[in-house]
């Protein structure tokens, strides 16, 4: 039987030759065998360089805001392909008008879990050359310069997918997986109830810590679905914060907490801010408390789940948990 990403592969270009779509959307192979990078192949030559393996964690659902519209205005559909965290964006960014639903074709693609090149570093591996997957699925085979060795891809996944929310797609128009019915991964959470359990002093200190290493390269910004604003808030010229490099250390926390206010009860928890960071501050863990807190507050939610539904943030009932209930809660 076919691996799945074979089949996605093949399925891709399927697509584009029958004339079912005139792009794809999926992820190139970049200059490093791990540095796989979101393309839009626009014809089925170009499919050459697609690939889908085990280090394409891009999260390509923000990508069909612009391509979207661009491919109805050239008569045809896009094709994205779209691993289950993935439908959760694409599904709120639906609810948000901000993509043209007409103009896409949904592959959900399965997925196991993607990998991290640095973690796989941390594990002692130098000069690394490459990567296969082994036939059980649960071990790599890392070749290197010095010889080949073997590491658990539980032990080198992506931050995200530690805490995967499940392989079950939300939205689609064809699946090719394997594994839908398989359910959450581990305790998303956890690193959250550490945090409320500090003081509010080591709680600062730790924050103050993590911020202080932003360089403002805007990466979070620019990978996070839910930031799509046409222009942002931090580009406008006249608000005086349109800098890229933080001149003090209240410039370098307001940036951060106010995008995570931004997105409060529209992030879908893709984990791309953590991702592509370029100094590895923990930002998930932000928009985690919040999703604990709504939660906790209004009852389970989750951003993305179905398209059009109205979150608890924007969707006062007379039974909502008054300010003076949480005031002593405390947050990260």
């Amino acid at each position: 039987m076919q691996r799945v990403s074979e089949r996605v592969i093949a399925r891709a270009r399927e697509l584009m030759r029958e004339g079912t779509v005139n792009k794809v959307a999926g992820w190139k192979a970049g200059e490093f065998f791990y540095d796989c990078a979101p393309y839009v192949f626009e014809s089925e030559e170009s499919l050459k360089d697609l690939v889908y393996d085990r280090f394409c964690a891009a999260n390509l659902s923000k990508y069909m805001i612009k391509n979207s519209v661009a491919a109805g205005a050239e008569g045809g559909k896009v094709l994205v392909l779209l691993k289950p965290c993935d439908t959760y964006s694409f599904n709120q960014l639906l609810t948000e008008h901000r993509i043209a639903r007409e103009n896409v074709y949904v592959l959900g693609v399965g997925c196991e879990g993607m990998c991290d090149i640095d973690r796989i570093r941390e594990k002692g591996f130098k000069g690394i050359t490459g990567v296969d997957e082994n036939a059980d699925g649960k071990t790599l085979t890392v070749h290197t310069l010095y010889g080949d060795g073997e590491v658990a891809i539980d032990d080198v996944l992506v931050n995200k997918c530690e805490f995967c929310k499940g392989k079950a797609h939300m939205i689609f128009d064809e699946l090719i997986s394997d594994n839908e019915d398989e359910g959450p991964r581990g305790d998303r959470f956890a690193g959250v109830r550490e945090l409320e359990a500090m003081s509010p002093a080591d709680r600062f200190a730790f924050w103050q810590s993590e911020l202080s290493k932003c360089i403002r390269c805007n990466a979070c910004r620019n990978a996070c679905p839910a930031c799509s604003c046409r222009k942002c808030v931090f580009d406008n010229d006249a608000s005086g914060i349109a800098s890229k490099a933080n001149t003090d250390s209240f410039e370098e926390k307001m940036f951060h907490i106010i995008r995570a206010f931004h997105v409060a009860g529209r992030c879908t928890d893709c984990g791309e801010c953590t991702r592509v960071c370029p100094q590895g501050i923990p930002l998930h863990l932000f928009n985690r408390k919040y999703i604990k807190d709504i939660n906790e507050f209004y009852g389970e939610y989750a951003a993305g789940a179905e398209a059009g539904q109205r979150g608890p943030l924007i969707n006062y009932t007379v039974d909502d948990i008054e300010p003076a209930a949480v005031s002593d809660k405390g947050g990260n």
